[in-house]
């Protein structure tokens, strides 16, 4: 009996000290539904400012910024979280504020509205060695008029990461004629993969976003012929981050490559969660629905017509 208490205190020791030192970190993304500020800028604001129908003002504007911090302290503070739908660098600015542990990564895009995708990232856990953007035309344009593709590099450790937010172009039009576009994002994401790839095959990559395309249509079918899709139907109990005429389903996706799973920095496997808190719902007609933030012009004083994705991380010391 002493001898096999010895034993089992032997393997808990052994277990103690695998895991001491360790972090448990989340890497996370959030469409947060028309983050403007209140100022009238040079891009199409017009529906975000005080004296639009919208009355979008400063009380409402920190109200926005309040729940987009509610979310991030609900995800236990990320050490990276990517965005879309965020007007410029100020919003980002005001959204960390005072926490110097946040660093931001920003481009601005060429989309007509004047929408982004952005980055934060914790500067206390992560290093920033590159950053950049992707711009391409779609079909039928002649100049780029979508949003880019934002990409980061850091590291943790000997392990260098690349990160790739998205926001894909929309589902306007009908899925037939649209369908098109968000393949050209998509290969214009895969060639960078692909080049990622090829020329630092240790790095590892994340790929997340918003890209108005379920798992299995062709586009992102394309990203996930190179990368494991981590948000899936069974990630949340609804079925999805995004409902269109009372379905569910998986809009926004975070996609890691195969040597994420081992390493400094290790993909905890089948960690991909769609968070689906009580605050961030609503019933509308019978369906609990994500609480956005207007209906129209009605404002709801919500957070988003989206529900954020997240998986989680071992920062191994």
């Amino acid at each position: 009996m002493k001898n096999s208490i010895l034993i089992l205190s032997f393997f808990v020791a052994i277990f103690v000290s695998e895991i001491r030192g360790q972090q448990l970190q989340k890497v996370a993304f959030y469409n947060v539904e028309n983050f403007f500020d209140t100022i009238d800028g040079p891009n199409d604001d017009s529906e975000f400012l005080p004296n639009a129908e919208k009355k979008w003002d400063s009380e409402k504007y920190s109200k926005k910024i309040d729940h987009i911090r509610e979310v991030m302290a609900t995800l236990q503070m990320p050490m990276i979280i990517g965005f879309c739908e965020i007007e410029n660098k100020t919003v980002l600015q005001d959204l960390i504020g005072q926490d110097k542990r946040y660093a931001i990564v920003h481009y601005e895009s060429p989309d007509a509205r004047g929408i982004d995708v952005g980055a934060i990232y914790r500067k206390d856990v992560l290093k920033l060695k590159s950053s950049g953007f992707i711009r391409f035309v779609l079909p039928n344009d002649s100049v780029p008029t979508s949003r880019d593709i934002l990409w980061a590099k850091f590291s943790y450790k000997k392990d260098n990461l690349y990160v790739l937010v998205n926001h894909w172009p929309s589902r306007r039009g009908g899925e037939e004629q649209s369908a098109p576009k968000r393949y050209q994002a998509a290969l214009q994401a895969k060639q960078f993969i692909d080049s990622i790839q090829s020329s630092e095959p240790k790095a590892k990559i994340i790929f997340m976003g918003d890209l108005n395309d379920y798992p299995l249509d062709a586009a992102p079918q394309l990203i996930a012929s190179s990368l494991k899709p981590q948000i899936d139907k069974q990630s949340n109990a609804f079925g999805g981050s995004y409902n269109y005429k009372s379905q569910w389903d998986v809009l926004d996706h975070i996609m890691v490559s195969k040597n994420c799973f081992q390493g400094k920095f290790q993909v905890m496997e089948n960690s991909g969660n769609i968070l689906s808190e009580n605050f961030l719902l609503t019933e509308y007609k019978g369906q609990i629905v994500p609480k956005r933030t207007y209906g129209g012009n009605t404002y709801l004083d919500g957070y988003s017509d989206h529900l954020p994705v997240s998986i989680d991380v071992i920062l191994h010391p």
